[in-house]
């Protein structure tokens, strides 16, 4: 029997915890709290968790400190939870590995949705991880992506985790190889993602994509950055198993 998703809520507001637990808990989720990142690192010792929804700003340890350690030794989801005046913490919460994000005041409904879609990949991951199953790749120059998996495949085999907007911008890109696309293509193209006036995360997982795939940003191979126009994958993409 598949076990009820987990879901981890680290915020020091009392009425966010509440809403988002009983949102979640009437969708049939297992939820746990706390109200530190000191705490929720206990708790992940004690539960198996699929997601974490986390506040940036945390008495003592801050939520931008445990994305990275946490996504440094772990492929839960994260979803970070911001002030609307925090544009810098979004940017750096996705640098340090967060899947997404939302803006308070936020609508309940549209935060459960985009934990359902996480949770569902993050899954999707875990059970193809200690399967010999064939794989679906998409090959470009000396990489290719595994889209079951969301890892990155070098020549010579080793592999890496994509984040969920990390994967999410390869695959438009791939999809779209030897066209421009202008920032609000590819944002239109993103699902399940909150876009602000002025918005820099495409190009914050623009330059992410580079230094994963080893593309130099002072002359890129793979993503060229068309000045005024927006960005081309240039490389040629072929499918196999």
């Amino acid at each position: 029997m598949t076990t009820k998703p987990c879901v981890l809520i680290v915020d020091d507001d009392p009425v966010i915890r509440e809403l988002l637990a009983s949102y979640l808990l009437r969708d049939g989720y297992q939820v746990h709290c706390a109200e530190t990142a000191e705490q929720a690192e206990d708790r992940l010792l004690e539960f198996p968790v699929d997601l974490v929804m986390l506040d940036i700003r945390l008495p003592g340890k801050d939520g931008l400190t445990l994305t990275r350690e946490l996504r440094v030794r772990s492929e839960v989801g994260i979803i970070l939870i911001t002030g609307r005046d925090d544009e810098i913490d979004r940017i750096v919460g996705l640098e340090c590995g967060a899947d997404d994000y939302v803006v308070k005041p936020f609508n309940p409904r549209e935060l459960v949705s985009k934990a359902k879609n996480l949770v569902r990949r993050v899954r999707h991951v875990q059970a193809l991880q200690p399967q010999a199953k064939a794989r679906h790749l998409k090959c470009f120059g000396d990489w290719a992506l595994d889209v079951d998996r969301r890892r990155l495949v070098a020549a010579d085999g080793s592999e890496g985790l994509l984040t969920q907007g990390e994967f999410q911008l390869l695959s438009v890109l791939l999809r779209n190889a030897g066209h421009t696309l202008s920032r609000d293509q590819l944002m239109d193209q993103i699902r399940n993602r909150e876009w602000l006036p002025n918005d820099r995360s495409i190009d914050v997982l623009v330059g992410r994509l580079r230094r994963k795939l080893n593309d130099d940003p002072a002359d890129p191979q793979l993503i060229i950055t068309i000045h005024g126009a927006g960005y081309l994958f240039s490389a040629a993409v072929s499918s196999r198993q």
